[in-house]
């Protein structure tokens, strides 16, 4: 089987307190796909720059992430630098933001990826999560995720969009934003009120919650000794998460509850490295090892 996942693909520049990294491979869909890419076939939806470098593009093909919706237009790839202070590395501080390509941006998928059933729509405006959504001739199960932008700036197109959507995921910050909560409980269950019959909270270092109307649970996050770089770990874990969603072709409490751990688990590989300098070598071995880890980590 295979899925669609539409998301920004960007080049970074990054400074934490490990070190400084430039125009590295980034964006919501590529982390997304490097971490959905172990459990199902990944059909990448973007759009970069006549200047994005073609090792990229190969890089996406050995890891066996289809781009074949992945358009190159006129103009430049979309450019985001950050930092990461010691003090708070749960938070980037954005510098820069170059759209690019991006700001014109509408998706294009082919006849054969117009009948996928299943779409995680990654980080990007919702009107064009939206339009991506409309080329679909019969989706069965759709993810979102959002951002404080476009919940300050589109918060209109974004309700509107999650009316159709299966699954929500989105940090603790953007859940209390979206609802007017202080809690992330309460705004949990306010988000499922709004449309999506799965809600996701992300909550960093202090882990995850889930509402699933009939059914709530959490997890801690994976204990990591050194954090070298937090950006993409969001993505890392919606990949892990959706991934195995989509290979399952279920999405009840059990499937749920492996798919946040996987999640889990993928993303505390993600931030021990700079971009996806840890992710992108990962086996299933790799993951499963770690996963039997946190389970103990986890046993009550």
């Amino acid at each position: 089987m295979a899925f669609l996942a539409l998301g920004t693909v960007a080049l970074d520049n990054v400074k934490t307190p490990s070190g400084v990294k430039k125009s590295m491979l980034g964006g919501s869909a590529a982390h997304f796909s490097m971490s959905a890419r172990l459990f199902d076939d990944v059909h990448l939806v973007g759009v970069v720059g006549k200047d994005f470098p073609k090792m990229h593009l190969d890089f996406f093909k050995r890891k066996g992430i289809n781009t074949a919706a992945l358009t190159m237009a006129d103009g430049k790839t979309f450019r985001w630098t950050g930092e990461y202070k010691p003090e708070d590395l749960n938070s980037a501080i954005t510098h820069e933001t170059q759209l690019g390509v991006l700001a014109d941006y509408l998706p294009q998928i082919t006849d054969q990826q117009k009948k996928m059933t299943h779409v995680f729509l990654a980080n990007l405006a919702p009107a064009v999560q939206e339009k991506l959504l409309s080329l679909l001739i019969k989706p069965e199960f759709v993810g979102l995720d959002t951002m404080n932008l476009w919940i300050g700036t589109a918060q209109r197109d974004l309700k509107r969009l999650m009316k159709k959507v299966d699954l929500m995921v989105l940090n603790d910050a953007e859940a209390k934003m979206l609802t007017g909560e202080r809690n992330a409980v309460a705004a949990a269950r306010a988000i499922r009120a709004m449309g999506p019959r799965i809600v996701v909270v992300k909550k960093g270092e202090h882990g995850v919650y889930v509402f699933g109307g009939d059914f709530e649970f959490g997890y801690p996050a994976y204990p990591v000794v050194k954090v070298v770089d937090p950006t993409g770990a969001g993505d890392t874990f919606a990949g892990g998460l959706f991934g195995y969603i989509a290979k399952c072709r279920k999405a009840d409490q059990k499937t749920l509850r492996k798919a946040v751990v996987y999640g889990t688990v993928l993303a505390s590989f993600n931030v021990e490295g700079f971009g996806m300098g840890q992710t992108a070598p990962l086996s299933m071995k790799e993951v499963d090892k770690r996963l039997k880890l946190y389970q103990a980590f986890c046993a009550f």
